[in-house]
């Protein structure tokens, strides 16, 4: 497998790290990339090949990776039409669908849709995947060793869910930092020193998290343990059920949701 990443921003760095750490040849990876400083910091940090040429960047590969910006992914679409025979395309341009995509390239039909987060950035990441239905198993299976390599992938049905794993962990570390924000600051109001108070937060995120991958039991049971009767964590999450905190993140969820299916109808109406 030779793979082209085109755009060289974080999240193809990620990717890129993530596989020559699993020993992935480095001479099998290029990368398009027309920014000369980018471009630099990629070819010192990893040793893989760069180029600013779109024909000269995928001569040869049969996996290319759009690594770019969603408002940049149709004009990229249009200079890569012509050059495509067989080669799979994962798209992680957020929001743009495979139908919209399918169509800048001229109706192609080999292509997957990637929603990783940004744990990637230390291989924790987690990817919800979709393939157009013609995408083969061989090729789903060159999707996930590419996305794995920076964490875990779950693979969905419809490409509708992908909303939905936008809402959860797309957007998701975002939620569990602002709760991490609000619990270093009780800490420091609490008479704790700010470096106290976000030692103390992280790991116990760190913690409660691994304790969670770990357990065979629900998280509801989970917390029910920690919870006794009478007890300061119970007087906590009756702070919280009072004030409908569970509730309000789960209409938070929504609204990502929601802001996602409104960024695909508008990423979509461009012509192909």
């Amino acid at each position: 497998m030779k793979i082209t990443f085109i755009g060289g921003g974080n999240m193809a760095s990620a990717l890129i790290g993530g596989l020559l750490q699993q020993n992935f040849p480095m001479t099998q990876i290029h990368v398009v990339e027309i920014n000369a400083e980018t471009a630099n910091r990629i070819n010192q940090q990893f040793g893989v090949g760069t180029t600013t040429d779109l024909i000269e960047g995928i001569s040869g590969s049969n996996v290319i990776v759009l690594a770019i910006k969603p408002q940049q992914l149709h004009g990229v679409a249009q200079a890569l039409k012509p050059l495509l025979t067989s080669q799979l395309v994962i798209s992680i341009a957020a929001g743009v669908r495979t139908r919209d995509l399918s169509r800048w390239l001229g109706n192609y039909q080999y292509i997957v849709r990637a929603m990783p987060n940004t744990p990637a950035l230390v291989r924790a990441g987690m990817t919800g995947l979709y393939a157009i239905p013609s995408v083969s198993v061989a090729l789903r299976d060159d999707a996930t060793t590419i996305l794995g390599a920076v964490g875990s992938v779950l693979w969905l049905e419809e490409e509708d869910q992908l909303d939905a794993v936008t809402a959860v962990s797309g957007s998701g570390p975002a939620y569990l930092f602002y709760f991490m924000e609000a619990m270093e600051q009780a800490g420091v109001e609490l008479g704790l020193t700010l470096d106290q108070a976000r030692e103390l937060t992280i790991h116990t995120f760190i913690g409660a998290s691994q304790l969670a991958y770990q357990s065979h039991e629900d998280v509801a049971v989970l917390r029910s343990r920690v919870t006794s009767k009478g007890g300061t964590t119970e007087q906590a999450l009756l702070s919280m059920s009072q004030d409908d905190v569970k509730n309000e993140i789960i209409r938070a969820a929504f609204a990502a949701y929601k802001r996602a299916q409104q960024l695909g109808d508008e990423l979509g109406q461009v012509d192909g």
